[in-house]
């Protein structure tokens, strides 16, 4: 009784103190993963000097955050599906407690993913419980959620990848300080206030409206951040991922104030798309209580006729099912790896070496079986000792995401690189060559022979990987560049790597397994050195690549597309001349009759270099679209760019002037959601439009209506209004750009770019709307079936 009456004393003292103290102030809300599963995420903004604690605590310490679902609900309803992930936090020792806790100070994010076990379900309840303390008190507190699920519709692909929250600190009598939380979702960028060009995204903008009884003092602030080279934009930009803070300090001139009103105009990107900008306007309140983005108010009637306006009320959705989104698989990865180690046991490091190898594995063992065994495993530790050089990027991807995007694009990088696969090239025409130092490998081959067993050949096949690195080198430091200039990095260049290393270590087990294929081998001899000699030129090629990163990184303009393209002939002139003859390095024996294979291996590089000469050009055979993400894109050109439209065609940038076009000329139109600031609208205008079928069929058979959705030029003042979303927000419709991402979003359940729809006068559907096609064939084909349904 005694204990019990001291719990009870102490839980009211904690509920005195937690009822005039909320240094913790909650938002939840559900994130559509699928049709059936949800992540439900818990947002926490956490006043200065204040710990909110984890959920996974010691015993003895502070009381852990918990999160709590009704257990009948779970059993009919939904299932959680592994535990609640927290975002990062802090460990160290908690004054409080005196004891090593963990907690987490200015915010938090709780994430659990759910599956849904009734349909019917559109509310999720839970409480979370949780305890807070600063230096000198704690309070225990819990919180009731009731959150809506996103409504279930196949159809729907809207992204709202950033979550935003405001809170207000005061600083004296008069003086306040609100600050703006962005929470961001992985993979997307939030870009800064402050941009130093005007042709790439749109920058992040705060408006404050000072008339209402309070002024600024000074300008917003946020995070400190560096420019990184953006691929998207190939360009120096300052933007900010998982999180950003922005702080604005106020002076009250009405002490009556009760909130601050204040907006902001955003714009977010991922490593392939662009959202529209985007706006929220908040009303934070300055007593602390949470804020509401959206002040709900009702619209007036002309916001409801231009809002009904936008609705097409497209017809025959049910006609087409939505296409599936196509990611590049990692398996080819994973395969162009493969061919890396392939193309590197054709060398002279590696190829003398497969004989030799299975010889002394089969004949050094009185047990056949042994010696096969022996061989198996070495060449297991050959794929093992590739696979695990690949395992420090994902330490330095797990402490930074963007590290590897940002070794990538650092120009002092990209130029050692250059000069790096300079060396290669040099190395591999014979005037030098590149080894590890002989200690090493001597070293290992004496440990391989005294320990014998297993860890012996373990030696064995690391003294392999260091004798061949003249020759595996560049091969591997190609793999390396190209993966940390790719959307997957750390993951990539291990899958890259691990088939690399298959690849190495397949021959020697084998051969081992089958020793009369040796008879089959060819000799050793000059065409070793012939692969080698080649090898150097395509390094020459790909040194280009990191050369190019930095010019366009610091727009030096010294390899345009054009020089580059020219520079890439130069070198395959050189290569033919070498296959000829013409051209000899310092270990090439006599010239001997070309071969069939040497034939055929020439009048490929013929065809190459063939196909490069229209990239010198500026028609629309330009685009070498086999080669897109290698030489500089386009608009880097020798040649002046400018045009109303795409490629030249007839194109309307206004959806009333289009559909009488496209009635007075009797034709289907296609409607081309687009963006000033999309790479990927550009890549599908100058790598697929601009291919003839595709062209003639878009030039004289459609009407295009372009809408560019970052459009930022001010409608007139009687065409603003405000559309209430679909949650019950409002949207203010300023711009022209406000206008077609709206419509976009309301008519098509979009809201990435590009994005396509072909639709007749009566606004039905004539097939499946469609996105970023990089296969002309296939956008030709969806075209062509399109033009049938309407002429039908």
């Amino acid at each position: 009784m005694k204990h019990l009456f001291t719990l009870c004393i102490a839980l009211l003292f904690f509920n005195t103190i937690s009822a005039q103290l909320q240094p913790v102030k909650w938002t939840a809300e559900a994130e559509k993963i699928s049709d059936t599963e949800y992540n439900i995420i818990y947002q926490a903004i956490i006043d200065d000097h204040w710990h909110l604690y984890s959920q996974n605590l010691p015993e003895g310490g502070a009381i852990p955050t918990e999160f709590v679902y009704d257990s009948v609900a779970q059993i009919q309803d939904f299932k959680l599906i592994g535990k609640t992930q927290e975002s990062e936090s802090i460990t160290k020792f908690d004054k409080v407690f005196e004891m090593d806790l963990t907690f987490f100070d200015g915010s938090a994010t709780f994430t659990q993913k759910i599956e849904l076990l009734n349909p019917e379900v559109s509310v999720i309840k839970s409480e979370v419980d949780f305890q807070a303390c600063d230096d000198e008190r704690c309070i225990f507190d819990s919180q009731i959620f009731n959150i809506e699920l996103p409504k279930r519709n196949s159809n729907s692909e809207i992204f709202e990848p950033v979550k935003w929250m405001s809170n207000v600190k005061k600083l004296t009598d008069d003086e306040y300080e609100v600050e703006y939380i962005a929470t961001i979702e992985q993979g997307w960028h939030l870009y800064s206030q402050y941009l130093e060009r005007d042709d790439g995204p749109i920058a992040t903008e705060f408006t404050f409206n000072k008339k209402v009884g309070y002024e600024l003092i000074g300008k917003t602030s946020e995070p400190d951040t560096k420019a990184v080279f953006d691929p998207v934009f190939d360009m120096n930009i300052k933007y900010f991922s998982n999180k950003a803070r922005f702080v604005q300090k106020i002076k009250l001139t009405d002490s009556n104030l009760k909130t601050i009103p204040a907006e902001v105009y955003f714009m977010v990107c991922d490593e392939t798309r662009c959202l529209p900008p985007n706006r929220v306007t908040f009303y934070t309140p300055l007593d602390g209580n949470t804020s509401d983005l959206i002040v709900p108010v009702e619209v007036d009637d002309k916001s409801k006729a231009l809002s009904r306006a936008l609705n097409l009320n497209v017809t025959g959705w049910d006609n087409f099912e939505a296409e599936e989104v196509k990611e590049k698989s990692n398996f080819t990865i994973f395969l162009l790896g493969f061919l890396g180690g392939l193309i590197a046991l054709l060398t002279p490091c590696v190829f003398p070496m497969i004989p030799l190898t299975v010889s002394f594995f089969t004949k050094s063992s009185g047990d056949g079986k042994k010696g096969l065994a022996n061989a198996m495993l070495y060449g297991f530790f050959i794929f093992l000792i590739y696979f695990l050089l690949s395992l420090p990027f994902h330490v330095l991807d797990s402490l930074d995401p963007e590290i590897l995007n940002n070794v990538s694009t650092n120009v002092t990088l990209n130029i050692i690189f250059f000069v790096i696969f300079i060396a290669f090239a040099f190395s591999f025409f014979g005037y030098y060559e590149l080894t590890l130092p002989a200690s090493w490998s001597n070293a290992l081959d004496s440990k391989a022979n005294k320990i014998g067993g297993w860890i012996g050949v373990f030696f064995m096949a690391l003294t392999l990987a260091i004798v061949s690195f003249s020759c595996t080198g560049p091969i591997l430091g190609t793999l390396l560049g190209s993966s940390l200039s790719s959307d997957g990095g750390a993951t990539q260049l291990t899958l890259g790597m691990s088939g690399f290393g298959l690849a190495l270590a397949l021959p020697f087990t084998l051969f081992a397994m089958f020793p009369k294929w040796l008879n089959s081998l060819p000799k050793s001899g000059g065409w070793l050195n012939t692969v080698k000699v080649v090898l150097g030129f395509i390094e020459l090629a790909l040194a280009l690549k990191f050369l190019s990163n930095a010019d366009l990184v610091e727009h030096w303009g010294l390899l345009k597309r054009e020089v580059f393209i020219g520079l890439w002939i130069i070198i395959g002139i050189g290569l033919l001349l070498y296959l000829l003859g013409k051209i000899k390095f310092p270990h090439d024996g006599p010239f001997q009759k070309i071969s069939f294979s040497k034939w055929s291996f020439i009048i490929l590089v013929f065809a190459f270099v063939i196909y490069l000469l229209p990239g010198l050009t500026n028609t629309k055979y330009a685009n070498l679209e086999l080669l897109s993400g290698f030489p500089p894109p386009m608009f880097y050109s020798l040649y002046e760019k400018d045009s109303e439209c795409p490629l030249a065609l007839n194109c309307y940038k206004d959806l009333e002037s289009g559909l009488e076009a496209a009635k007075a000329e009797n034709k289907p139109i296609m409607l081309d959601f687009t963006g000033w600031a999309c790479v990927n609208c550009r890549k599908m205008e100058e790598q697929v439009w601009s291919q003839d079928k595709v062209y003639d069929v878009l030039n004289e058979d459609y009407i295009i209506i372009s809408l560019y959705v970052d459009d930022r030029e001010e409608l007139p003042k009687d065409e603003q209004f405000q559309f209430k979303k679909a949650n019950g927000s409002l949207k203010s419709i300023k711009t022209i750009g406000d206008k077609w991402a709206t419509l976009q979003t309301l008519n098509f359940k979009n809201n990435s770019q590009p994005y396509y729809v072909l639709l007749n006068h009566d606004m039905q559907l004539l097939n499946h709307t469609t996105a970023y096609t990089p296969n002309a064939d296939e956008y030709y084909e969806w075209l062509v079936k399109g033009l049938e349904r309407f002429e039908e």
